[in-house]
């Protein structure tokens, strides 16, 4: 588990627009959010990721670069793109199971129509440094922060130059 204040794992990972993102090269103004998603079979993700969609301007206005990432294989996560209403949104696609547990995320094993093995939910907001601001870990597909709530952390943070906090 990374505790908030600890520099974030380097992370590379392909996006399904045939690029690859390097957490090392992100210069946000403020923060970087990453929405870690379960995969194309959770419906929850997809509310979740239009919904950002549906906000990204006021992500982008704070100065907070977005992105989701998934363990879906390159075709599932190409097909997520365009079936969910999530165009502005860059998409990460393989993520390895063993560097999911290097971020503390919940693994779960399929059931049903599920990939055999993929990450739960997980949230991290990084600084400019790339360490970890703030985190929200889940083990259930459920019980997500609402955008509301970290629009208006981030909010709060800003205004109060509020310290990440857990670090002890």
């Amino acid at each position: 588990m990374i505790k908030p204040r600890e520099k974030a794992p380097e992370l590379t990972i392909n996006l399904v627009n045939d690029s690859v993102w390097k957490l090392s090269e992100q210069t946000p103004e403020h923060f970087t959010v990453i929405f870690f998603y379960r995969g194309k079979h959770c419906p929850k993700c997809k509310e979740q990721l239009e919904e950002v969609q549906e906000h990204i301007e006021k992500f982008s206005k704070r100065g907070i670069n977005v992105i989701a990432i998934s363990s879906d294989t390159e075709a599932v996560a190409k097909e997520t793109y365009k079936d969910w209403e999530i165009d502005d949104i860059p998409l990460g696609y393989g993520f390895p199971i063993d560097e999911a547990r290097k971020w503390g995320l919940f693994i779960s094993g399929g059931i049903k129509k599920e990939p055999e093995y993929f990450t739960e939910p997980g949230l991290f907001l990084l600084d400019k440094e790339h360490k970890v601001y703030w985190e929200d870990i889940q083990s259930m597909p459920f019980g997500r922060p609402s955008l509301r709530d970290i629009l208006g952390g981030v909010d709060f943070i800003l205004k109060e130059d509020y310290p990440a906090r857990g670090e002890a």
